[in-house]
């Protein structure tokens, strides 16, 4: 019995799939478990397998089409089996959806011939002077760009379109044919079109649904407070010299400030519901991606409970999978709270947009060398760094929001708080 592909949904949040590559050819035999295809899911590349056996009687998307969930993309069936019904109507019409998309070969109109002619065939008589009208050259808008940019006089071409109308072939003969306007201002020439479209990938569509979910009908207040990282810098000198394994980045010190802090301030590990609010227990902790396609936030699971070295280590392998998309919906589904760097960019400071139902998130700016008054009078340079928390008002008020930072200044400042 032939097996309907659907679109599946592949991650918890994905509405349509992108379609990146079939690893399937129609024809090729298929057991239940194979993977059919790879699609591009609004946070990951993952797999589209098959769920019944046979043959891949027919695939229906294109590579590089979108299409939403439950969408039909291809049969399995045995390769006598009349698929007809499942196609939903008769396989001519099934065949050409499945079709790649190609321009058809098409016999030119009775016009387009004749200019082609004219076009092709040798000059037997002097070239006629340009039609004008109203002392105008008559042009086409192409024509008239493409002679702009490359300095070419209208008035000097003969058309070859119809009644002497000046079009893009002629423009491209007289490039070639005589030297074009220059001056010492001149604007060098420009080819190629004036713009590009990029089609949006499923976690750029994703990043825009979500943003606008957020910035708009979520209440905002913003938070700053600038942290003195000299003891953190001094603890990590010390343990580097333990050995590579115990090295630590700056970033893990405030993750795992982060995730301590909010264990103490359920009030701000929270979700908002909409007709509640949801207070967490335990600490799974969001960190933002910058991939190339987009935002990811990837989650560290109880990051309250593990060591400092294991946050370090976990921090960089889930970065590094999600610049390469392999993330599981699982590994980034699921943060209490969330966190943003920009500081290795060398943006001083910033605001993050609330991922909703959260009700936090901090943006962390760059590490400075800044000189500072001491009590005796005299001055010194220590490292500072800016964190802004953004709050959403229906949750959080604005001193519940400073006694959390109050917290995360504590446990930075004196990072062997985060040892214990």
């Amino acid at each position: 019995m032939a097996t309907k592909v659907s679109m599946e949904a592949l991650s918890p949040t994905m509405e349509e799939g992108r379609l990146v590559k079939w690893l399937k050819n129609e024809g090729d035999a298929v057991k239940s478990g194979d993977v059919l295809a790879e699609v591009e899911t609004d946070k990951a590349v993952m797999e589209l397998v098959a769920r019944g056996e046979g043959v891949l009687r027919k695939r229906l998307v294109n590579e590089g089409d979108a299409v939403p969930v439950g969408t039909l993309v291809g049969v399995i069936g045995s390769a006598s089996e009349d698929i007809t019904a499942l196609l939903g109507g008769s396989a001519a019409s099934s065949a050409a959806v499945s079709a790649p998309s190609v321009a058809p070969a098409v016999a030119p109109a009775a016009g387009t011939a004749a200019a082609a002619k004219t076009a092709a065939a040798p000059a037997a008589a002097p070239a006629a002077a340009p039609a004008t009208t109203g002392g105008r050259t008559v042009a086409s808008p192409l024509a008239r760009r493409l002679a702009s940019d490359a300095g070419v006089d209208l008035q000097r071409i003969a058309g070859s379109g119809p009644g002497g109308r000046v079009v893009k072939r002629d423009i491209e003969a007289a490039m070639t044919s005589q030297p074009t306007q220059s001056s010492a201002n001149s604007t060098p020439a420009r080819t190629g079109s004036d713009f590009t479209d990029i089609p949006l990938t499923q976690i750029r569509k994703t990043i825009a649904r979500r943003l606008a979910e957020s910035i708009g009908p979520i209440p905002t207040f913003y938070l700053t407070v600038e942290i003195d990282l000299s003891r953190a810098a001094e603890m990590r000198a010390a343990v580097a010299e333990l050995g590579d394994e115990f090295k630590v980045s700056f970033n893990d010190i405030i993750l795992k400030a982060t995730a301590t802090a909010l264990s103490q301030h359920p009030e701000v590990n929270a979700h908002w519901l909409g007709d509640s609010i949801r207070q967490f227990n335990r600490v799974h902790l969001g960190m933002a991606v910058a991939t190339d396609d987009g935002l990811i936030v990837p989650v560290i699971f109880d990051a309250d409970q593990k060591r400092l070295s294991e946050i370090s280590a976990e921090s960089r392998s889930l970065a590094k999978r999600a610049r390469e998309r392999k993330l599981t919906p699982a590994e980034y589904t699921g943060s209490t709270c969330s966190v943003s760097n920009l500081g290795m960019m060398q943006i001083d400071q910033f605001t993050a947009i609330i991922n909703p139902p959260e009700c936090g998130i901090l943006a962390i700016g760059a590490i400075e060398d800044k000189v500072v008054a001491e009590a005796d009078g005299g001055f010194t340079v220590r490292k500072k760094v800016k964190i802004t928390m953004s709050c959403d008002h229906r949750a959080i008020d604005g001193a519940v929001g400073a006694r959390f930072l109050q917290t995360l200044r504590r446990m930075i400042e004196n990072p062997l708080m985060l040892v214990y």
